[in-house]
């Protein structure tokens, strides 16, 4: 028979701060009951089901965020299709079909300002429809210090602010992409770039230049600067592309996969007149990166 366990619900876009705190609270609140603790997330956003025209650009992948959650988490992470069929259960549904018949949970560990089930609840009627399912309903701690949440780290990123975002998120946000031919325009100025392709649904920090760690398909890790935007020197089919150069490297990394951490932004993008303006530009750019790169951990 299945071990009863405690349980916390969440999409947990990015991993975060805030989210590790909570698990760290399920986990020594399971402890202390002798419970198993236990994960449950979806395979997609919710709101995708319930606005069909809502599609979001998310800090995690479903494998990213997987991968984070296990790094941070030591119990069962329990993936749940988010259908048509779950979204309309209300909370008390929930608890008692998905939580108490399949899990076999005792015991519910609520974020702190989050709610779930159609039509949501106050925190009196969760404890209430706990007492009916025989569920303990716990409230968790919010981080001290600032509020942090996904949607705020996404308009962090999104604005460029990437030392904050990184702040809140407790580790450099990343970006993992497979390399593409390029137009080689940054070779003929000294600075060769692997162009990513990167998942549809991954959020892109602002347009502009950037201090990265490079990891390479061998697991080492080199430092560099990447340029997300619209190239205005050298295109004006006005695409996003996404480039990295690496310091000190001339290998050919084209089909293979890498990912960057984002250390700090440099500047915002920019037009530059001739490609000797863009190759001056990018040696300065290549000299600060350097000196962030030297700072960062």
């Amino acid at each position: 028979m299945k071990k009863d366990c405690a349980v916390t619900i969440g999409f947990f876009d990015g991993v975060h701060k805030g989210h590790r705190y909570l698990l760290r609270q399920l986990e020594e609140l399971a402890a202390a009951k002798d419970l198993s603790p236990c994960i449950v997330t979806f395979d997609c956003h919710p709101r995708t089901i319930v606005q069909a025209d809502y599609a979001p650009l998310l800090l995690t992948t479903q494998e990213e965020k997987l991968t984070l959650l296990t790094e941070a988490f030591g119990g069962e992470i329990v993936v749940l299709p988010f259908t048509q069929e779950l979204s309309v259960l209300t909370a008390k549904e929930f608890m008692q079909t998905v939580l108490r018949e399949q899990l076999n949970a005792k015991l519910l560990l609520m974020g702190y300002n989050h709610n779930f089930g159609h039509g949501g609840g106050t925190r009196e009627q969760y404890e209430a429809w706990g007492r009916e399912t025989r569920i303990e309903v716990c409230l968790a701690e919010p981080l001290a210090g600032e509020k942090v949440s996904s949607s705020r780290i996404r308009d962090l990123i999104t604005s460029g602010e990437i030392e904050r975002a990184n702040e809140m998120l407790g580790y450099p946000y990343f970006l993992t992409g497979v390399v593409t031919e390029g137009k080689q325009i940054g070779r003929q100025i000294g600075f060769p770039t692997a162009n990513l392709r990167l998942p549809a649904q991954k959020l892109l920090p602002a347009c502009g230049a950037y201090a990265v760690w490079v990891t390479l398909p061998d697991h080492s890790k080199r430092g560099g600067m990447l340029c997300i935007g619209h190239r205005p020197t050298v295109e004006t089919d006005g695409k996003i592309s996404v480039e990295v150069h690496i310091f000190n490297f001339s290998e050919n990394l084209y089909r293979k996969s890498i990912s960057v951490d984002f250390i700090g932004k440099l500047r915002d993008e920019a037009h530059f007149d001739s490609l000797d303006d863009l190759q001056q530009q990018l040696i300065l750019d290549a000299e600060s990166a350097r000196h962030l790169i030297s700072h960062s951990s």
